[in-house]
């Protein structure tokens, strides 16, 4: 009976424990009915907080907000600006390996892309 609780308690650390690998450049494309979007986004993890940027329209880069680390999955928010008028879209992201399913809420629509880590 010792063995087994033991053994739970084990799983139950190295599971929490567990943070997906996110650091570095993420390369992608977004496809909207305009045509295709690239998008990159540089991310940063320490602990379950997630730091980085994305490149806006404009090339400058954008600092995401609220970000999160929880196990695979990443959320978080970038607010652009659009001629004096803030934009924010939310971000949730699945981290494989070596890509993170995307999915973005931009006014209440939903846009699904991958990220592919940069070499």
């Amino acid at each position: 009976m010792k063995f087994l609780s033991c053994l739970a308690i084990v799983f139950v650390l190295s599971a929490t424990a567990y943070a997906a690998d996110v650091d570095g450049k993420w390369t992608g494309t977004v496809s909207t009915g305009q045509g295709d979007i690239p998008v990159v986004f540089n991310f940063k993890a320490d602990g379950t907080k997630l730091t980085g940027s994305t490149t806006g329209l404009d090339g400058g880069e954008v600092p995401i907000n609220d970000g999160k680390v929880d196990g695979s999955t990443i959320t978080y928010t970038v607010t652009f600006d659009f001629g004096g008028m803030p934009l924010m879209l939310s971000y949730k992201g699945i981290v494989a390996k070596d890509e993170i399913k995307v999915t973005a809420d931009v006014l209440g629509m939903t846009l699904e892309f991958v990220l592919k880590k940069s070499q």
